[in-house]
């Protein structure tokens, strides 16, 4: 294991240090979990706590914040989440990309087109006439199917799956366990004299098209259009276990927290966040940079440059003062029988 100088460290980082230049660390550590030989991250006062019980031996942190521990030497700099970024790769923390070849093990089609220094791992599965770019990266076990597009510098994890004809942008990175293009759900019923005897599926021909720099969580599902392409703008960012349906439309640069679902043929805005377990349903539209709390059921039209909660989803300070009423209920309720008892009485006399 490499041990480093905090005087090494400050440089790479372009940070000023504040203590002894010759301490040696062997790796970053989260402040909970840091151990004497370790440096670690302090960014912000609420996590003055973890501070204060950290056995760190340095901590990256930013211009301006105030530290309370003495006995730490310190790494200051502007931005210190890019600087503790090279602290993970300087240290080789951080997960690496394959290198150019392809497996043994891998199937690809011999009419695919398969650009300069690309790595397509153990297993992986590349169909006819797709075409993988230059310097792309498949992890083993990855399924790009017949014509479907994959851009440059992209990097695919383990047991993504593309669909016949998906289209990947440059710059992307898409996570374990994704499944891009499989069929929207469609259905229609098959009415007979009891009420609904079966589903019919209705056919999706359309196809996903992701532009560049888009990352898409593990686990992660959009389905294909039905006529035209599901798209997913240049930019956006997906977490973990969201679900986009057919026909969607997702503005450049939104970002959506995980447990999103999106429902078929809504429309969502350039820079627009949705947080964790929201929900947009179907034909509706979300305007440029509207901001969607967690948890909130989004069904009807949301106007641009707002922030919006709850269920229905609204607009937050409509929301938080009707959560306030809904706290006094109790109260209103005894006062109510409060005055109907009181009313009872002088009836009765």
């Amino acid at each position: 294991m490499t041990h480093r100088t905090l005087e090494e460290l400050a440089a790479l980082c372009g940070a000023a240090l504040e203590g002894d230049p010759r301490i040696e660390v062997k790796g970053p550590a989260a402040l909970a979990e840091a151990e004497p030989d370790d440096i670690s991250y302090f960014g912000h006062p609420r996590y003055q706590r973890e501070l204060e019980q950290t056995r760190a031996a340095a901590l990256v942190v930013p211009n301006g914040l105030s530290v309370s521990r003495r006995d730490l030497a310190l790494l200051r700099c502007s931005d210190p989440n890019a600087a503790f970024e090279r602290l993970l790769s300087v240290f080789d923390r951080l997960p690496r990309r394959p290198a150019p070849g392809i497996h043994a093990t891998a199937c690809v089609a011999a009419s695919a087109r398969i650009g300069r220094e690309v790595s397509i791992g153990a297993y992986c599965v590349v169909g006819e006439e797709a075409e993988i770019g230059d310097r792309v990266a498949l992890h083993s076990h990855v399924v790009v199917a017949r014509r479907a597009r994959i851009g440059e510098d992209s990097e695919l994890r383990s047991h993504v799956v593309l669909y016949d004809g998906v289209t990947i942008g440059a710059r992307c990175q898409i996570h374990a366990g994704a499944v891009l293009g499989g069929d929207g759900f469609g259905f229609d019923p098959l009415l007979g004299k009891s009420g609904i005897e079966g589903w019919k599926k209705a056919p999706h021909a359309g196809s996903v098209i992701v532009e560049d720099d888009v990352e898409i969580g593990a686990n992660t599902t959009i389905d294909r259009g039905r006529f035209s392409a599901t798209r997913i703008g240049r930019g956006a960012k997906l977490d973990n276990l969201v679900h986009i349906a057919h026909n969607v439309q997702v503005g450049e640069h939104a970002l959506f927290t995980a447990q999103v679902g999106i429902a078929g043929s809504s429309r969502i805005g350039r820079g627009v966040i949705i947080a964790g377990q929201s929900g947009v349903g179907p034909q509706l539209e979300i305007g440029d940079g509207a901001r969607v709390g967690p948890k909130s059921a989004v069904l009807s039209d949301l106007p641009g440059r707002g922030d919006y909660m709850g269920y229905w989803a609204r607009p937050k300070a409509e929301w938080m003062r009707e959560l306030a009423l809904l706290k006094r209920l109790d109260q209103l309720f005894d006062r109510v029988k409060a005055l109907e008892a009181e009313r009872g009485t002088k009836e009765g006399a």
